[in-house]
């Protein structure tokens, strides 16, 4: 197979995935489809290296891994994260819950290692998913490598029904409070401007007297790379005393930063390399499921649907604890919690659709869009962006 006939049949099932995933409005999660696509390839006409093939060795996909992690650490706004205290306790109360339980209950059931592999995917993103999968890969955990990843496929169908169902529950309340002048639009006007004051650009204060022009992508993607490269050396001068994983202060890095002005937020946005570098990783993840034979799957549904009930279960009963202690209701704490399953878009998507099913009329889709989104975007970032890379740091040198 010819390199180009490689990239536009893996690019072709990337398509695919977003089209589903667009027509069903996300139920039916894009990662679902091209995972099951990729293994009937894998299974039927796929060479073993295709994504090599296509462009995407490993080293690649570990640059764009260091790029999209540090990039990550830009996005964070300390205001808004300040003003969202409350939701931030809660999205960690849900994680702990998936840690207490999958490591009492879950270990007992499916073995320690299991679970160990099984838990930052299940409350992060792609970055988490393949940090575990390559390194049980590593520890010569072939079947738990696989797994990884597949939990992170899975996760969104238990995700996103139940958080549609707590958003309505939510929601019909506060139309109610709201219908009875419980609710003021002044509110909203204030969180509307709030998110309007996190969406700003930060200044980058290193570089005020620098010429736009000057200011081009090739040296948005060196100031990146090198908070990545300080954020790799760190770890290396680090490993003898302490093993932290170089990922991590990726993240931290990134957000040191951005708060001094050397990097602007969505720094890979801005220099027009972020698709590029998720289209990469994304076809790096799917290259692990290469090994994963039909006996393998089926031996892995047991624990796959153990693991994710037993997840969300240990979810609900530490954010439903949480929000009793700050007083924000257990449809609202469990929905923020259940963020760590999909993360972003998926929070953005569904909290919209729920809003649009609950009332045709505009101001009061307003009023919901400023009690709503707002906590389930900070929930969203909180564990799939930040928990997940630091969960995964840690829990990849238990195995």
């Amino acid at each position: 197979m010819s390199q180009m006939l490689a990239l536009v049949i893996l690019l072709f099932i990337l398509f695919l995935g977003d089209v589903v995933a667009v027509r069903t409005k996300a139920w039916v999660p894009s990662m679902f489809i091209c995972a099951t696509l990729f293994l009937l390839g894998y299974w039927t006409f796929f060479p073993p290296n295709i994504v090599e093939l296509a462009g995407v060795p490993p080293v690649v996909a570990t640059m764009l891994m260091y790029l999209l992690i540090t990039n990550m650490g830009t996005l964070l706004s300390l205001q808004e994260l300040k003003r969202q205290w409350k939701t931030i306790l809660i999205a960690l109360s849900g994680i702990l819950g998936i840690v207490a339980i999958l490591l009492t209950v879950g270990s007992l059931i499916f073995g320690y290692q299991t679970m160990v592999v099984a838990v930052p995917p299940l409350v992060g993103g792609v970055v988490s998913a393949l940090i575990m999968s390559e390194g049980a890969k590593e520890a010569g955990l072939v079947s738990l490598s696989v797994f990884a990843i597949v939990i992170y496929v899975m996760q969104g169908f238990a995700g996103y029904p139940i958080t549609s169902i707590m958003l309505k529950k939510e929601g019909r309340k506060l139309l109610q409070q709201y219908r009875n002048g419980e609710l003021t639009v002044k509110e909203q006007g204030q969180a509307e401007s709030e998110i309007a004051a996190t969406a700003q650009t930060t200044e980058l204060k290193l570089f005020k007297n620098l010429p736009e022009k000057y200011n081009t992508d090739f040296f948005k993607f060196l100031r990146l790379a090198f908070v990545a490269f300080l954020a790799f050396q760190t770890s290396t001068l680090l490993a003898p005393v302490v093993s932290i994983s170089p990922f991590v202060i990726c993240l931290l890095f990134g957000i040191i930063a951005t708060s001094v002005g050397f990097l602007e937020r969505q720094v890979l946005q801005k220099a027009n390399g972020f698709g590029f570098a998720i289209m990469g990783l994304m076809l790096f993840i799917f290259d692990g499921l290469k090994k994963a034979t039909p006996d393998m799957m089926l031996e892995l549904l047991f624990p796959l649907v153990g693991t994710i009930v037993l997840g969300v279960v240990g979810m609900y009963i530490f954010s439903f604890f949480m929000g009793k202690v700050l007083k924000v209701s257990k449809e609202m704490a469990f929905s923020v919690s259940l963020t760590a399953l999909y993360g972003f878009p998926a929070d953005y998507i569904i909290t919209n659709e729920v809003i649009k099913t609950l009332t045709d009329d505009e101001k009061e889709q307003e009023v919901l869009t400023s009690k709503m989104l707002p906590p389930m975007l900070v929930g969203g970032f909180i564990t799939v962006t930040i928990v997940s890379v630091i969960l995964a740091g840690i829990f990849v040198g238990l195995l």
